[in-house]
């Protein structure tokens, strides 16, 4: 695992010492509410994030016990990526950041997840952890 070089104790601080990075966030994003989960899916995101970052970001992700991978069962070639109990728990922050972009930046989001979280975002937050666990367990 890539050493953390912590900055200070601050909670913020170390958190961003692991998710700070907008890929990271997206990858995340994809994982939780675009079904994303192989290295293919997520070159066709629409950021377009460049092949070297994305396979660094996946590593990352890995080393930290946010994700895991696999050799897909369709084609030995092949990564799967599942998330883990602690890339799960990042499914509140990841609700926060798409209601709160919605209101301050002038973004575009699917109108039935923006609906979903701002009317019950605790149902909404369990609802696709519950999804992302079921999807670490196939």
């Amino acid at each position: 695992m890539k050493e953390l070089k912590q900055r200070s104790t601050c909670p913020v601080s170390t958190s961003l010492d692991v998710l700070g990075d907008k890929w990271t966030l997206l990858i995340l994003r994809d994982m939780v509410f675009g079904g994303k989960s192989t290295y293919g899916q997520f070159l066709q995101s629409a950021e377009k994030i460049a092949t070297n970052i994305l396979a660094d970001r996946l590593a990352i992700l890995e080393s930290h016990g946010l994700l895991t991978k696999a050799v897909a069962s369709d084609k030995k070639s092949k990564f799967t990526y599942r998330l883990t109990e602690k890339g799960i728990d990042t499914v509140p922050i990841l609700a926060t950041l798409i209601v709160w972009g919605t209101k301050h930046c002038p973004t575009i989001v699917d109108p039935a997840l923006l609906e979903e979280l701002q009317t019950g975002q605790d149902a909404a937050i369990e609802k696709y952890q519950r999804l992302a666990r079921e999807k670490a367990l196939a």
